[in-house]
Order: structure tokens, then sequence, then C-alpha cells
């Protein structure tokens, strides 16, 4: 045909199929190696051979070991055998749901469960690519472009999950094509072309409905472009640069999956859904002379208006890091592996970058002047590991930090930016608008959507061992009512161990609160029980009601804090089969057992969010806004455990030098 339809697609044209490689000793918590995922591939296909059978793999990733099984090869390691490599995938085998555990050991499948519940699994990139190209020759799409005088070869076409809004039948496995507008911008999100819907059936791999509402004006392409060779001066003044330069190297280092650096030692792998896991964080006491474990495993669950983690795969989404742009020029790179379609494994370069990070920041000091003529300044600078992947899941693009401190602390920060949701709309001033459009004019004929971000993190503490308990603290105001006082007020902690599920769901606010994951089997020498303490950053609840559909599939945002004794089936707060779920397989619908949770194995769940309200400086790209929390050591240790930390032996500022009066 003369026309063509550009067909928008996740980041597959930066992956490529791999050759095999030889593989080092793996760890239990290693994620599958390429040669796995085809020897996954080949078990499965062996089994429902293709000739017969309609078979796509929507995900593959590695069924982790009982978690006592991975502690006690640690234990033991390497006088012991590891515990057996098992792949969990979820297949769709003649419109069927499957989820299959194979034992790679055994080059057999385990267990063949096939799924009857609400909800399907993440879509794979090939089956929203061939969705999206039913469009290019559906005459009546082409007649709708033709109408509003658009080129069809301007036109780029993404699939959207559809949800579930009350329907009481499965809708089956079906996507609605959103398409836009290029035309001089690659901004693409910034031209919606609006009242167009396009329903597609993924089994049958056809559109089943299409509809032409009302004709809304494309928003104009002008001022949209964000690409630095685009931009038209004026410019903004122009900075320095700045070398960030290690020359004895860095000081952390990378054996195979393993990270170590200071006084952490730490295994980080990939996920296809989730993205980052970090398992295994110990920190060196100085003081015992040994690692302590701090956090078993941590990685995130991401939720917006689309369930992004479970429908489109964080992981999956993840991009390859720019050298000097998403990192400093310190950084290492680390790829990982995924599994297309067919099972087949692709590689994804780049998906992490490590790197140390001194930023100026103080990580503690003094300057003493009460012992003149003596005048006493010690100074530590705030040294840190950072880990770092970027995910783009459609127009966001999230950057996700895993950062680890000499102090004992780990700090998570995400934060967001690329491109709004814009709705295409008739209005070109805000005082044209009469109703309310649930969005702020940020453009002629361009509305920014009010909507919010929730991200769940999965923290599996492990505070100086697995039976952990889950301390919160209060503080109170006590007014002072008799005369032992001058004092008319003071304030104190008052503290509450949960003892089952419930006693621990916890909806932030404006009450201070102390929230500690301690273990009450280990004392420190004054006698206060050794943990680690969780503080919030911003504070974001749902403003949905209820019985909201949306808020019925995402419960679990109810609740900033969740503590659920640990259950290796209980990994993903959306439960595993997210696309069109009804809510009843959720961290929400776990926690209603209302289990025991005093001095067990137990996990932190943390919400954090943000309502956004849009503003012009979002258009035509958004700056980044971050937020996040951080785990401090509380009671962990002994005294300050950075109190003999020297600083880096090589800090040198070129081409300056120092006086009384500052720098000249």
């Amino acid at each position: 045909m003369a026309h063509s339809l550009k067909i928008l697609f996740f980041l597959f044209s930066t992956l490529s199929i791999i050759p095999l490689s030889h593989q080092l000793e793996q760890h239990p918590l290693d994620s599958l190696t390429a040669k796995e995922f085809i020897r996954v591939q080949a078990i499965v296909n062996q089994s429902h051979p293709t000739s017969t059978t309609n078979l796509t793999f929507q995900y593959i990733g590695l069924n982790e070991p009982d978690k006592q099984a991975v502690l006690s090869w640690l234990q033991n390691h390497p006088t012991t055998t590891p515990p057996p490599r098992q792949a969990f995938v979820v297949a769709r085998i003649n419109h069927q749901t499957h989820e299959l555990i194979i034992d790679l050991s055994r080059d057999d499948i385990v267990s063949d469960r096939i799924h009857h519940g609400f909800g399907y699994p993440s879509l794979t990139f090939q089956e929203q690519i061939d969705a999206d190209q039913l469009v290019s020759n559906h005459a009546p799409f082409l007649a709708a472009l033709n109408k509003r005088g658009l080129k069809a070869e301007k036109v780029v076409c993404g699939s959207f999950t559809v949800g579930w809004f009350g329907e009481t039948k499965q809708n089956g496995r079906v996507v609605k094509i959103m398409c836009y507008y290029l035309d001089g911008t690659v901004n693409l999100y910034m031209r919606p072309i609006e009242a167009i819907t396009v329903t597609v059936d993924l089994e049958a791999m056809k559109i089943i409905h299409f509809q032409d509402r009302l004709v809304v004006p494309v928003p104009k392409a002008a001022g949209t472009d964000y690409r630095e060779s685009k931009q038209k001066p004026p410019f903004g003044p122009e900075l320095k640069g700045i070398t960030v330069v290690q020359p004895d190297g860095p000081s952390f280092t990378i054996d195979g999956s393993r990270v170590r650096w200071a006084n952490w030692d730490f295994h980080l792998t990939f996920d296809a859904r989730v993205g980052p896991i970090v398992s295994l964080a110990s920190i060196y006491d100085t003081e015992k002379q040994e690692f302590r474990r701090v956090m078993y495993r941590g990685f995130e669950w991401y939720y917006r208006t689309f369930f992004d983690a479970g429908e489109y795969g964080y992981g999956l989404c993840a991009v390859p890091l720019e050298p000097l742009r998403d990192c400093p020029a310190n950084a290492v790179y680390m790829g990982a592996f995924v599994a297309a379609q067919n099972g087949m494994p692709i590689e994804m370069p780049n998906v992490f970058c490590i790197f140390e990070r001194n930023a100026g920041d103080v990580m503690w000091r003094h300057t003493e002047t009460m012992i003149p003529p003596d005048l006493i300044t010690e100074v530590r600078p705030d040294m840190s590991l950072v880990v770092r992947m970027v995910s783009t899941v459609g127009n966001y693009d999230y950057i996700n930090d895993w950062e680890f401190k000499q102090i004992g602390s780990i700090k998570v920060t995400v934060g967001l930016t690329g491109l709004l949701e814009v709705r295409g709309s008739k209005y070109t001033h805000k005082d044209q608008i009469d109703e309310e459009v649930y969005g702020t004019l940020l453009a002629e004929n361009t509305l920014g959507a009010y909507h919010d971000h929730f991200i769940t993190y999965h923290l599996d503490l492990d505070v100086d061992g697995e039976s952990n308990s889950f301390v919160k603290s209060k503080l109170e105001t006590v007014k002072v009512t008799d005369q032992t006082s001058p004092r008319k007020s003071y304030w104190k902690v008052v503290s509450e161990t949960a003892k089952t599920e419930s006693d621990a769901k916890i909806k932030l606010g404006p009450d201070s609160a102390e929230l500690l994951v301690v273990n009450p089997n280990k004392r420190t020498n004054m006698g206060n029980f050794v943990g680690y303490r969780l503080i919030p950053g911003s504070v974001a609840s749902p403003l949905m009601t209820n019985d909201d559909y949306p808020q019925i599939r995402a419960a679990f945002t109810e609740y900033n804090v969740w503590v659920t004794p640990y259950n290796k089936s209980e990994k993903w707060a959306g439960g595993v089969y997210t696309d069109q779920s009804r809510g009843d397989d959720t961290l929400a619908t776990w926690t209603s057992r209302n289990r025991r949770i005093e001095n067990k194995d137990i996990v932190l769940w943390y919400t954090l969010g943000f309502h956004h309200v849009p503003y012009q400086e979002d258009f035509p790209l958004m700056p980044t806004i971050s937020t996040g929390f951080e785990l401090r050591p509380a009671n962990f240790f002994e005294y300050n455990p950075v109190l003999k930390v020297k600083g880096p032996n090589n800090v040198r500022w070129p081409n300056c030098s120092v006086s009384s009066s500052g720098l000249n």
C-alpha cells in the first residue's frame, strides 16, 4: 500500500539474541543464563510440540530456591552443592495460561498448572507489535485519519491494557490501540489522536471493535521536540566541565553477581518483571569482626493507572544506560537477559550501572571550640555506592537507585521523568474552560491529566538473622499537670510490637512515628534490641474510593506499610496475573488471614507515591522529580560504625589552592 504506519514498540530494537558463553560457578540466586533460557525453551517445546500447539512464553525467570536452602548453602559453601536450578515459566498454550516449574538439573517439568482464575499474564513485545500493525490495513481507521487530514505514514500506535471496571465476564486477552501523530516532532505523546477506539483480541490477533466518536484537534507539533539538536537560541548559560576521576580505580569489586564495596557485600540480579533485585545484603561490623545480615531480598513492584510491572514488565522495559549521561564517568556496567516470545534469550546491554558517589556531602563532622587554644575539626566525606537502572514504560522514564552508605544505610530512590500522558482538547486558553477537565491546560489543545504513581517495595529484611519483629513507635505529647516542673509539656516515645498482620498496617500521615524491624533475640551491650528503621520519603495515599475498580485491584496501596510472614509464593504485591485482574490475589488479600508476625521471618512492604498535578514546566517533557526511603541502623551497632573510617586518600583539587579566606 502507498501509506505506512510506524508501529510503537518498547525497546525491542535495542535487544539482540546472544550466543552461548561459558558459565562460571552459579550462585543459587543468579538470574537465568542464556544457555538456561534455551534449555527452558527446548523442554517446554518438547512437552508441547509447536507443530500442534499455539505456544508463547509470557515470562521466564528464576524459580528461586527455598530461603532456608539458600542460607544453608551459604553457611556451608563451598563444601556443599547449591540447591537445584529451577525456572518459573508462564506460557500461553492453546489459549490457556500455564504455570510451569522446570528443573534444569534434570531437564524436566516438575509441575504444569493451568491458571483458571481472573487475570492474564504480562504482554510480550511481539504481540504488542503484531496488534499495533493491524490498524495499518484497517479501512475504517484509515478513513478516520483521512477525515482528520492526517498522513498515515506519520502515525504511530501502541498497545494499552484495558483494566477491569466491574465486568462479570472476562473480556479475553484484549488491548486498546492508541495512536499519535508525528509530523514535525518525535514527541509523539504530546500529539494524541483522540476519540478513535480500536480493540484487538490478542489470541485471534484481529480487530474486534472500532469506533470513531468525534473529531478533536490534534495538538500542534511546534515546541514539543525535546532533542538537543532541534533546540534553537536563546540557550541557557553553559556550565564548565566537571570531571570525576578515580586514578586508583574503583573501590568496589564485582564477582559474577556479587558486589563488594567498603563494608557492604550484596548480590545483584535482574528480573524481567521487577527489574533490579538486591539480595543477601550484609554489612561488616569492625567491632565484631564479622559480616552481619541486613536484607535477604529487596525489589520493587510498580503500580500506576496501569500495573506496569505486571502488565508490561518493569524489568522488560529497562533501557541501555547512556555513559556520561545516565551514569558518571567512573561507572561500571552490567547486562542482563530476558526471554523473547518464542523463549529464546535476548541480551539487554548496560541495564545496570554501578558507581561510587562523592557529591560533596558530609558523612559526619564536628568542630570543637571549647578547648582553647586548640581548634579541633574532624570531617568525613559521605561516600556511597549506587546501583542504577532506568525503565521506560511508554511515556514515562523511571530512574531507580539503590544506594549503599558506609554508615550502614540503604537509601532507595525513584525518579520520575519523561513525557506526560496528555489528552487532546478543543481548548486553547484556560479562560475557555467552563467544565471540570481533570487536568491542566499545558499548551493549545493539550491537557495534562491528573494522575497518581504508586511504587511498592518488597523488603525481606533479615536483621542479624531471620527471626524479626516489627515495632511501631509514636511520639506523644505529655502535659505537665502538677508542679514537679516549670515546663508545661514534654514528649515521649510509646512503642508497640505488632503481633499480627493487622497490627502492622500503617497509613502514614502528619503524626511522627518511628518504624523499626528488630531482632528480639539479639541485644546490644546496653540492652537494646538490634534493628533497622524505615525512614519514609514523600507520603501519598489513594484518593479513589475503596469500591472503585482500579482501587480494588490496587488495594495494596491503601496502607503505606504492611508486614507479612515470609512466604515464597507472595512475591509480587499485585499478584501473578495483573492484566484485567480483580484484586483477588494481592498483598491486601494475603494479609486478610491476619497471620502472626512477632519474632518470625517477616517481609516489610513499603508503598511510596505521588499525586501528580501537571504544570506547564512539565511540557513538552518533565524534569525529574524524586522520592524514596531509607533503611537505617537502629541500635544495630554498639557505636558509630564509621568512627574509624578514613576518607579517600586521593581527594584532589586540580588547578586551585586553599587559603584561610577560601578557594583561590
